[in-house]
C-alpha cells in the first residue's frame, strides 16, 4: 500500500497537544515528513523536551498512523524543541526566570519589578510577566495601569504586544480585568490566560523575561514547568519561619523528578530595618536565621537582603521602582542581586 504526505498530515490531526488544546498540525509543531516505501520519518517541535507530553503525543503519533495507514508500516520519529529549531514566540528570549513565594505578602512582585529594573540597568533587554491573578500590581509598579497592549496579525493569528516604560517589556493578567472585579476563573481559565500572555505574545529578542508568579503551588505553576523552558526560579522570602516553611513547600515542588527547574537563590525581602536619620544602624524586626537555614537546606546561595525602606513602597504606588534611584541603598542590593544571577545562569 502506497500513501501520500497528505494523507500522514490529516492522520496527525488527530494527534492532540492537550497543553495547548489543538493538533499538532494546526499548532506547527510537525516540523518534517519524509516517506519512503512504507517508512515515515516525522521530526516533532515540542515547547520543552523534558514535558512528559513528548511521550505521550509520540505514542499517539506512531498508533494514530498505524491505525490510519496500516500496522505494517514504521514510523521513525524525532523530537526537537522549539529553541533548537529557532521557533517559536519565545524563541528570541534567552532567559525565563521565575519569581516565587509560597504565601502572599512578602514582596514577591516588589522585588520582580525592581530585579526586572537592574538587570535592564546592568545592560540586558529585559521584560516581565505579572502572572499574580490574585494580585496583579506590576502595571502599577510600571506607571502603565489602564492601558492596555497592543495587538498585531501574526500567520492569521492575533498577537499581543508588550506595553514598554522605562526600556521594559511589560504584560499583565491585571491588563484584562477591571480593578474592582473579582478574578473568579477555573483552573483552564487561568492557564488559558497564562499560555496566552507567554505564547501569543511578540516577546521580540529578551535576555531575560521575569514572571511575578502566584503564590504558592497552582496551575500556573504546574503549567510552567510542564510547557517552557524555563532557565531557573528564585525564591523570595520574609525571614520569619513561618514564611520560610511556605517557601520550603514552593521550592520541593520544582525538586520533583518530573517538574524539576534550577533553583538559582533566595531573596531575603523584609530583611532589616533602617532609619534615614541612621543608616548605620539595623533593627531585624522580624528575625534572622531562618533564611539562611532555608538556603543552606536547598543548598542555594542567599542572592541579596533587601531591607525595610518606606521609598520602596513610594516609589512602587507612585509607578516607578525604586531601582530606577540611581543613589538608593536598596537600588544597590538590586543590581548586587542581578549581577550574581546574571553570574549564577552563566555559569550553568
Amino acid at each position: 500500500m502506497s500513501f501520500k504526505k497528505q494523507q500522514v498530515v490529516d492522520a496527525l490531526k488527530q494527534v492532540i497537544f492537550f497543553a495547548k488544546k489543538n493538533n499538532i498540525v494546526d499548532l506547527n509543531m510537525v516540523d518534517d515528513i519524509e516517506i519512503k516505501d512504507k517508512s515515515i520519518k516525522i521530526t516533532i517541535i515540542f515547547p520543552k523536551l523534558g514535558d512528559p507530553a513528548v511521550g505521550i503525543v509520540n505514542n499517539s503519533v506512531a498508533k494514530t498512523l498505524k491505525a490510519e495507514l496500516g500496522s505494517d508500516i514504521s514510523v521513525d520519529l524525532k523530537s526537537v524543541s522549539e529553541a533548537d529549531r529557532g521557533k517559536g514566540p519565545l524563541a528570541g528570549v534567552k532567559h525565563i526566570i521565575a519569581v516565587l513565594s509560597g504565601k502572599g505578602g512578602v514582596g514577591k512582585s516588589t522585588v520582580s519589578a525592581n530585579l526586572a529594573v537592574a538587570l535592564s540597568k546592568t545592560g540586558n533587554m529585559v521584560g516581565i510577566l505579572d502572572a499574580d491573578i490574585l494580585g496583579p500590581s506590576v502595571p502599577i509598579m510600571f506607571g502603565v495601569e489602564g492601558q492596555q497592549p497592543g495587538v498585531i496579525e501574526k500567520n492569521g493569528k492575533p498577537i499581543m504586544l508588550p506595553l514598554e516604560n522605562y526600556g521594559i517589556k511589560i504584560l499583565s493578567i491585571g491588563f484584562f480585568v477591571k480593578p474592582d472585579q473579582a478574578l473568579m476563573w477555573r483552573g483552564s481559565m487561568v492557564n488559558n490566560a497564562f499560555n496566552q500572555l507567554m505564547a501569543d505574545s511578540e516577546w521580540g529578542n529578551l535576555d531575560f523575561l521575569i514572571i511575578d508568579m502566584p503564590p504558592g503551588t497552582g496551575d500556573i505553576q504546574l503549567t510552567l514547568a510542564q510547557t517552557y523552558n524555563i532557565r531557573g526560579a528564585v525564591l523570595v522570602t520574609t525571614p520569619q519561619k513561618v514564611a520560610t516553611a511556605d517557601v520550603r513547600r514552593a521550592a520541593m515542588m520544582y525538586r520533583q523528578e518530573k517538574l524539576s527547574i534550577p533553583l538559582l537563590g533566595l531573596i531575603e525581602n523584609m530583611s532589616y530595618f533602617t532609619p534615614e536619620d541612621a543608616p548605620e544602624k539595623k533593627y531585624f524586626i522580624f528575625g534572622q536565621g531562618a533564611s539562611d537555614h532555608l538556603a543552606s537546606e536547598l543548598n542555594i546561595p542567599v542572592l541579596g537582603r533587601i531591607p525595610i525602606v518606606a521609598k520602596i513602597t513610594e516609589t512602587g504606588d507612585s509607578g516607578m521602582p525604586i531601582a530606577l534611584v540611581d543613589n538608593s541603598p536598596v537600588t544597590k542590593a538590586f543590581i548586587n542581586i542581578a549581577n550574581k544571577l546574571k553570574t549564577k545562569v552563566a555559569d550553568m
